[in-house]
């Protein structure tokens, strides 16, 4: 399964009341895990910088991705890019075959 990378950035105000974040937070998990049930979360970070988190997860296709950062603007998100990843030693793999 494709592994995806979603980097959001939210508003300024949405990020100065902990107890709504987490609760807002939770309901948006929720609905991802409704309307993308195959979605494998890796993990989520908390960033310094311009994004204020990272998302890291596998996704069947990049159609499942695309829900995911749609769901992610509209609750809230100012920007969501989703970035399509892959391991290292595969992008090794790949290198040593397009020598």
């Amino acid at each position: 399964m494709p592994t995806f990378v979603l980097m959001t950035r939210l508003a300024p105000e949405a990020l100065h009341d902990a107890k709504g974040r987490r609760a807002r937070g939770r309901e948006w998990l929720q609905k991802v895990k409704k309307a993308c049930p195959d979605v494998k979360w890796i993990q989520h970070y908390a960033l310094l910088g311009p994004y204020d988190f990272m998302d890291i997860y596998d996704a069947p296709d990049v159609e499942t991705a695309h829900r995911v950062s749609l769901i992610s603007r509209s609750e809230g998100a100012v920007t969501a890019e989703s970035w399509e990843a892959m391991a290292y030693d595969r992008f090794l793999q790949l290198m040593e075959e397009v020598e």
